[in-house]
């Protein structure tokens, strides 16, 4: 695992996000190294997808400022910020349904294909052999997230917790050093949540940085080496996995003010 004494692939600062006079994002501040794990919890509102919306360029931040690998990407298109090294997942799939599985994925290395429109047009050598390099390395990140379903089939035909794990490869497609993952055990059963927990191991092997919003408590708690945690916007607590679950301010953020020992075991999901 990289040191803290070396650069942050990600670093947001103060991050501030207004809709009028209310406050999404209030202050958010906080690093991401290679291979890290950090995930951003909080109750439902806290401000977790504006956070992400704002670091991928979907939205403008009202104040603060977003560094990928030493470069302000505050202001940048989303586009742009994918092209530095940062992809993402979303909390609603956004696959292209009438597409099959496999163009699916192929979809996420646009930015690094080198070809054309001439080549396109003309199917030259350098457009036929980036067409077969791409569907090599778009099966390979198929395998990778262990898919199952029918690779040359419509994408909106694959059972949901498939349909994750082409959204995920599709992420991975674009080569990022730095993913962004949206609640992406939603709707998953037990069985896939304990498949995407290795997957997120694996992941992180790669040395990709992952930075994780989950309202899973257990898979959060897991697979985190660092927890970020929002309520109202304002980030209410930053530490390891353990610091956070007996963080008094978590506790009520999640429970309430009359938290009995129970509640805290259910925090501590010991």
């Amino acid at each position: 695992m990289s040191t803290r004494e070396s650069v942050p692939l990600l670093r947001v600062q103060d991050l501030h996000l207004d809709f009028g006079g209310v406050k999404a994002v209030d202050g958010l501040t906080f690093q991401v190294y290679e291979d890290d794990v950090l995930s951003l919890v909080g109750p439902n509102g806290a401000g977790k997808t504006s956070a992400f919306n704002c670091i991928t360029g979907f939205y403008k931040p009202t104040g603060g400022s977003i560094t990928l690998h030493g470069t302000d990407i505050t202001r940048l298109r989303p586009s742009a910020i994918a092209a530095r090294g940062m992809s993402r997942t979303f909390q609603n799939l956004r696959l292209f349904g009438e597409l099959t599985v496999l163009d699916n994925v192929r979809a996420g290395m646009h930015l690094r294909l080198r070809q054309n429109a001439l080549d396109a047009l003309l199917h030259t050598p350098r457009f036929r052999r980036t067409e077969r390099e791409a569907t090599d390395e778009a099966n390979r990140w198929l395998d990778f997230v262990g898919l199952r379903g029918d690779r040359g089939g419509l994408a909106r035909n694959l059972p949901y917790g498939e349909q994750r794990r082409v959204e995920i490869a599709r992420a991975l497609a674009c080569g990022p050093k730095v993913l962004l993952l949206d609640e992406p055990a939603a709707g998953l059963n037990y069985g896939e949540k304990g498949e995407l927990l290795d997957l997120l191991q694996r992941i992180s092997g790669l040395g990709i940085a992952i930075v994780l919003i989950e309202h899973d408590m257990d898979l959060v708690m897991q697979v985190s080496r660092r927890v970020v945690v929002l309520n109202f916007g304002r980030e209410i607590a930053d530490g390891t996995p353990d610091e956070v679950r007996r963080d008094s301010a978590v506790i009520e953020a999640y429970l309430g003010r009359d938290d009995d020992e129970e509640d805290e075991e259910m925090m501590s999901h010991e």
